[in-house]
């Protein structure tokens, strides 16, 4: 019989007063709360700098709850249960004397604890050395990162390797949040579950697929953090190759961790890199310029507080992908990720290849196939386009295009909550890795996402703009047309 790993009950949350704790975590936690999923042992340790007591702690929780967890979900019964099960510890976590006074909190507590690094990288190490001094870590302890998880596939590197110090690779979550999302994990059961699709994913009835991550927001007044990084390792090199992994892998011989990893690891082992001479037909970075979204103006991404005007981070990029395997051979994977756009979009788009032979009236004879649209956001459901006859005695030829749709927010009675946290947080303690990235995942997208940066940097192609509320620039839409597709808005 298969030895299960043993359920935690012990969560320890480092850089419990960060913005992360308190917008997504907590409210995590009080769904999970509301919901009935948390053991009654369940105990929560916040540590952070900031010297207040446990009851001050308490309350900023209380405050963070009332302003992100919507009002129609809120009850007090609830979060007074959560907020009993929560403790707060004082630590410089670059002091290692205060190491100590999380060992005195968590005297008692039950093991395996679950250890999230909600901090910046360069104190994951220090951490790890400080939690090693005070003796509590097991064969079972977890450790959980959020990104970014390095900056280049050398820093990845170099995190990896601090963390493998003290932790086996099946003791490391590494966080997508992405990867909590119903939808997200639905692709695995609609790809696998219905032979409608099992038997046509492939480049035999797929002429392209688009993955849409457009966010309306701009930089959030984090204008330090962003301009090192970008939109391509902010976005592209997690939660876009994650999508594609998940939209282009193969079936794993197993439903579990190891099996959907590996099949992922397949699938970036397969994505082509981008060469000197695809550049300018496979890769356009841009920034947003000043311009308006619902009427209200919105500066441009090098006149925002505290911006360098010289800056050449992009905030928009578009990547023509294609993975060199006997499935998808052929089929194109268009991506594109920006901010300050539209809406907020996250899609994918499957476009079907159309029928050959044509028996309708000849002014639709260039009819597109049939569409199907996997939403993450606004709504987290599924749509497939097809053709029907519109009704009318003088309509036999005539066909029209509609939405067979799926909201599973609606169909299944279910709670709007769109990070997905929850699911992740349950996961850590029950010990699936199956939605966390491994090492390899990790090391190989940075590995595509630097050499298409390097190919980039080597190129004479621009820094393109786009307006602030436009879909991105036009080259974008150029980009793409040049193949004879087109984007699905």
């Amino acid at each position: 019989m298969e030895n299960l790993p043993q359920k935690s009950n012990s969560f320890v949350l480092f850089g419990a007063s960060g913005d992360l704790s308190f917008r997504k975590l907590m409210p995590a936690w009080f769904y999970l709360e509301r919901s009935g999923k948390l053991d009654d042992s369940l105990k929560i340790l916040g540590v952070a700098r900031q010297d207040i007591t446990t009851e001050q702690f308490q309350e900023k929780v209380i405050d963070a709850l009332n302003l992100y967890v919507s009002s129609e979900y809120f009850d007090d019964e609830v979060c007074n249960k959560l907020i009993k099960r929560i403790d707060y510890c004082c630590c410089d976590l670059q002091n290692p004397d205060d190491y100590q006074k999380i060992n005195s909190s968590l005297s008692g507590w039950s093991k395996p604890i679950a250890y999230y690094l909600a901090i910046p990288p360069n104190l994951f190490e220090t951490v790890c050395d400080g939690l090693n001094s005070i003796q509590i870590l097991t064969n079972e302890s977890r450790i959980v990162v959020e990104k970014p998880i390095g900056y280049n596939l050398d820093s990845s590197r170099e995190i990896n390797d601090k963390l493998s110090k003290y932790f086996s690779e099946s003791q490391i979550y590494r966080i997508d949040h992405y990867l909590g999302k119903e939808t997200v994990q639905n692709l695995i059961t609609l790809r696998f579950a219905n032979s409608l699709f099992s038997s046509q994913w492939n480049s035999k009835s797929i002429e392209y697929i688009e993955i849409t991550a457009a966010e309306s927001v701009g930089i959030e007044g984090r204008w330090g953090y962003f301009d090192g990084v970008g939109q391509m390792r902010d976005m592209v090199q997690s939660h876009i190759l994650q999508l594609l992994c998940l939209i282009a892998m193969e079936p794993p011989s197993r439903l579990n961790d190891e099996g959907i990893r590996s099949e992922k690891v397949k699938v970036l082992q397969a994505l082509r890199p981008i060469t000197d001479d695809d550049i300018a037909d496979s890769f356009i970075k841009a920034q947003y310029a000043d311009g308006q979204i619902l009427d209200n103006k919105k500066p441009g991404y090098l006149n925002e507080e505290g911006a360098n005007s010289e800056s050449t981070t992009e905030t928009f990029v578009c990547i023509k992908a294609q993975i060199e395997n006997w499935r998808w051979s052929g089929v194109p994977f268009y991506v594109r990720t920006g901010k300050r756009m539209a809406s907020k979009t996250t899609q994918i788009v499957v476009h079907f290849k159309s029928d050959g032979h044509y028996i309708f009236d000849r002014n639709h004879e260039d009819l597109e196939g049939n569409t199907l649209i996997i939403s993450l956001h606004p709504i987290e459901g599924i749509s497939l386009k097809v053709y029907t006859k519109p009704h009318g005695v003088d309509q036999h030829m005539s066909i029209r295009s509609d939405p067979m749709s799926l909201d599973f927010i609606k169909t299944q009675q279910l709670l709007n909550i769109p990070s997905g946290y929850q699911s992740l947080l349950m996961d850590i303690l029950i010990a699936d890795q199956s939605l966390f990235l491994c090492k390899e995942e990790v090391e190989l997208s940075w590995e595509w996402c630097d050499n298409a940066f390097e190919r980039w940097q080597k190129s004479s192609q621009v820094l393109y703009s786009y307006p602030v509320g436009s879909n991105g620039p036009l080259e974008s839409e150029l980009f793409i047309k040049k193949n004879g597709h087109k984007w699905h808005e």
